[in-house]
């Protein structure tokens, strides 16, 4: 019977306890509510509150940031060009001639064929390369050159590329009688000089012009270019992406331009540069012959009149050396340019 008693008041003693806790709706006496907490109340305050805006604008701020430089990175390719040193003073260059091309018409203080000026004058703050034997102002005329030589570079350098492009890729995927024909066209045009054929085409040609030197220029330079390409074009025919498209029953047109060009870009794009650089030297070289117009204004008919003006024995070095050296300039550029190109098919070549 005690031990029953004892029992029952452990029991009770314990219901006690249990009746203690609090019910999870009722509230603790005695104790602030959670809400009530200090540390849980919000901060109202005017100073919160703009640090709170402060912080909402700069987190939106630096999405659009983020947002900004996703829209606006430069290209893959880019970076490479960029990051190499040689290719990066070659793109400078490139378009700091580009510039004076597009803006010649602000930069040149007098129209290049204003002929009302002294004849053979010295250097001075009027001319800053002196005048032409037939009072021409030489600063004006070398600025508008820089936009002849230009647009010769990239029309006749493209024409050259392109006819490259369809004759080389068409004869190295295409076997038989295609390609034997295709590969005596390219094995003729490198044996044939190129210089004599473009003197002859351009001096026997009725119509003298800008025009007829690019058509000169694009189809005597297309060889070369042709036979890389054809080389090129034989190693990646068997591949397996090629032989899956021949299956799927592309046509041949379609898997030369989207399946083989893509993977040789690199290889187009140095030959389009080579091309270009020799386009403007070309074009250069016929008119100081007298091949072209005499009458367009343009590096190489300076440097034609400079000679039949006897610009050395006058000393009008300006005259002859200007035209000369911004010709080696622009040549520069475009070959440093190429070291850049290399680097893009050539990871082993890239700079940190």
């Amino acid at each position: 019977m005690a031990t029953n008693d004892r029992k029952q008041r452990e029991l009770g003693g314990r219901g006690s306890m249990l009746d203690e806790v609090p019910s999870p709706g009722a509230t603790n006496l005695g104790t602030a509510p959670l809400t009530s907490m200090p540390a849980s109340m919000p901060d109202h305050t005017p100073e919160a509150n703009k640090l709170a805006t402060a912080a909402t604008e700069s987190a939106r701020d630096d999405v659009a940031e983020s947002s900004t430089r996703a829209r606006w990175k430069m290209p893959s390719w880019f970076d490479v060009l960029w990051s190499n040193k040689k290719s990066r003073i070659g793109l400078i260059m490139l378009s700091m001639f580009v510039l004076v091309a597009v803006f010649a018409p602000i930069i040149a203080p007098y129209d290049p064929q204003d002929s009302s000026f002294m004849s053979s004058e010295q250097p001075s703050a009027a001319h800053w390369l002196g005048t032409t034997q037939a009072g021409q102002d030489v600063f004006s005329q070398l600025v508008w050159g820089t936009r002849t030589s230009l647009i010769v570079g990239v029309l006749a350098g493209g024409l050259a590329t392109f006819i490259s492009l369809i004759i080389g890729m068409t004869a190295g995927y295409m076997e038989g009688i295609v390609d034997d024909v295709l590969s005596f066209l390219i094995n003729l045009g490198l044996v044939v000089p190129a210089l004599p054929l473009m003197i002859a085409l351009a001096a026997y040609s009725p119509v003298r012009g800008l025009t007829m030197i690019i058509l000169v220029i694009g189809l005597t330079g297309w060889a070369w270019g042709a036979r890389f390409k054809r080389a090129q074009v034989i190693s990646l025919r068997t591949r397996d992406y090629i032989t899956s498209a021949k299956f799927a029953g592309d046509s041949p047109f379609r898997i030369i331009f989207r399946e083989v060009m893509p993977n040789m870009m690199s290889l187009v794009v140095l030959a389009y540069i080579g091309a270009a650089n020799g386009a403007i030297g070309a074009e250069a070289g016929l008119e100081f012959l007298g091949l072209g117009d005499p009458s367009t204004v343009s590096w190489g008919t300076m440097l034609y009149w400079a000679n039949n003006g006897g610009a050395m024995l006058t000393g009008q070095w300006a005259w002859l050396a200007a035209p000369g050296l911004a010709l080696a300039l622009l040549t520069t550029s475009l070959v440093l340019i190429n070291f850049g190109v290399d680097a893009i098919s050539n990871p082993q070549l890239r700079e940190e």
